[in-house]
């Protein structure tokens, strides 16, 4: 089960106990999940379709509390490749959808006509709750979330750009900075930030969606954290190597050449260490001295003998004090 399908199934079971929160919910699941169909002159159905069988049963709760409705709910085989079925509510003018969709602020009465509203029911969002609720509803009807293991990207697909923008200022009433974006024939509202992310799922009540969401990334900080020191200890220890490969080459070049013997007592002795211990560090090395020495004692002397082999390779003599 994909971490979407399981952030709408704890949402699925979240159920306001206050009437316009129940609206403000039921409103946002419709728009979003909904089809309105012409029955008639002045009469309309609309149609709920869902692949979720938990939101299914949210929209049936919230319209026989509602509006005492009794919808059959079908099951049918969905036309996408994944072959899932599709459950779907019919919701017809004799049972009232005329003053359901006019009671959500889907449809708008003028006169003898009726007109799409394109826009968030101000009248139904009264408080924080409802406002929660209208975007918990906008997430179970045309919303998805990307599994936190790969990228962070939650979105809500839209039909127009009217609404998209004034549902994205709803949004951002909490502090945060979702986008619009065209997609197709949609618009999509979205967030990528992990933070904010983590807001909004607080904000729709998924906490148990949360929970995971944050658990993952602070495995994923582990990860990249553990990787960061892992490739600095590396680079150090290619470094040491390289620099261990370097002084016993110079070593060799002083002792094939001049002989060891040509350099002072103290740097004959890490000479003759380093060759007879070539994987020890230098702090190892200091500590075997005679005179023990730290490891930027050590580290100079070498590269005293370093400068001596350069100056043999370009012809010149070293001197022994």
């Amino acid at each position: 089960m994909s971490f979407s399908t399981q952030t709408k199934n704890e949402l699925a079971r979240i159920f306001p106990e206050n009437k316009r929160t129940k609206l403000a919910e039921l409103a946002a699941l419709i728009r979003m999940s909904g089809t309105i169909q012409l029955a008639g002159f002045k009469k309309l159905n609309f149609k709920i379709a869902t692949e979720n069988a938990a939101i299914a049963r949210k929209h049936f709760k919230l319209l026989k509390e509602l509006f005492g409705i009794n919808t059959e709910v079908t099951a049918q085989k969905s036309n996408n490749l994944k072959k899932n079925n599709m459950y779907v509510m019919l919701i017809t003018y004799e049972m009232g959808a005329n003053d359901i969709l006019e009671q959500l602020e889907i449809l708008r009465r003028e006169e003898e006509s009726f007109y799409i509203e394109n826009s968030v029911p101000e009248k139904l969002l009264k408080d924080d709750e409802d406002r929660r609720a209208y975007i918990r509803g906008a997430f179970l009807g045309a919303g998805s979330i990307s599994d936190p293991e790969k990228t962070y990207h939650i979105e809500f697909v839209v039909s127009s750009n009217e609404f998209g923008e004034q549902f994205k200022e709803l949004i951002n009433t909490y502090g945060l900075n979702s986008k619009i974006a065209m997609r197709k024939n949609s618009y999509v509202v979205y967030i990528k930030e992990s933070e904010q992310i983590s807001d909004i799922l607080n904000i729709m009540g998924a906490h148990k969606a949360l929970l995971s969401l944050e658990n993952t990334k602070i495995v994923k900080q582990m990860r990249n954290d553990i990787n960061r020191i892992v490739n600095c200890e590396t680079a150090n220890l290619s470094k040491t190597i390289d620099a261990s490969i370097r002084q016993i080459e110079n070593i060799r070049f002083i002792k094939d050449t001049v002989g060891l013997s040509a350099l002072p007592a103290n740097l004959r002795e890490i000479a003759n260490l380093r060759l007879e211990n070539e994987n020890l560090s230098l702090k190892e090395l200091g500590q075997m001295l005679s005179a023990p020495l730290g490891k930027s004692g050590v580290n100079h002397r070498l590269r005293k003998i370093e400068q001596m082999a350069e100056k043999l390779k370009g012809g010149e003599s070293i001197d022994r004090d």
